[in-house]
């Protein structure tokens, strides 16, 4: 199984978006909220280079905002 990191705040509209749709496809996965903690944004950062969330990394590989078809892509969905 993909080890799965959502790099979300509270507020983000596609952030829910992104979790949702993990969680409709039984993708277990970390949540970490930067609005509320500095070493997750501090590790978004490095991972993306972006401060927009949602930020998602699956297995290292980043996908930027909410992507349908690349997080299918890369779970093999």
């Amino acid at each position: 199984m993909a080890k799965v990191i959502v790099y979300s705040t509270q507020t983000c509209p596609f952030c829910h978006t992104a979790k949702d749709f993990l969680k409709a496809n039984n993708i277990e996965f970390t949540d970490i909220d930067v609005g509320a903690n500095q070493e997750g944004l501090k590790a978004m950062l490095e991972k993306s280079g972006q401060s927009g969330v949602p930020v998602i990394d699956i297995d290292g590989k980043i996908i930027i905002g909410f992507d349908e078809a690349a997080l299918k892509e890369i779970l093999g969905l």
